[in-house]
């Protein structure tokens, strides 16, 4: 009976042991990944970086009017002045269209009908 429990006792070291040996390469495996994924976000977010300032680069005013002036002639483009923008007053909002009566109903008959 003793060498049962012995054997037994062996056997639950050894699956315990096997368990741990899977674990630790599991956890090293997706420690491996977590560092991939944040080498690629930090490659993500400088990239980020750059495109604005690219993007901060190409609209900068001077270099706008620049090409503004030199494509007038295809494009046609003027300088933005108060006077071409209307007043609130001259803005026209589309007329509210109400639902025909379809089932009137008569109020007084109804009023009267109550006393």
């Amino acid at each position: 009976m003793r060498s049962l429990i012995v054997v037994l006792a062996a056997a639950a070291v050894m699956a315990l042991a096997f368990w741990a040996y899977r674990e630790n390469y599991r956890t090293q495996a997706e420690l491996a990944e977590i560092r991939d994924l944040q080498r690629e976000i930090g490659q993500l977010r400088e990239s980020l970086g750059v495109l604005r300032a690219e993007w901060a680069y190409l609209n900068r005013p001077d270099r706008l009017r620049e090409l503004a002036d030199i494509n007038f002639e295809r494009l046609g483009l003027l300088p933005l002045d108060p006077r071409q923008f209307g007043g609130i007053a001259e803005v026209r909002y589309p007329a509210v269209a109400l639902p025909p009566i379809t089932d009137p109903i008569d109020t007084v008959a109804l009023g009267e009908v109550a006393q």
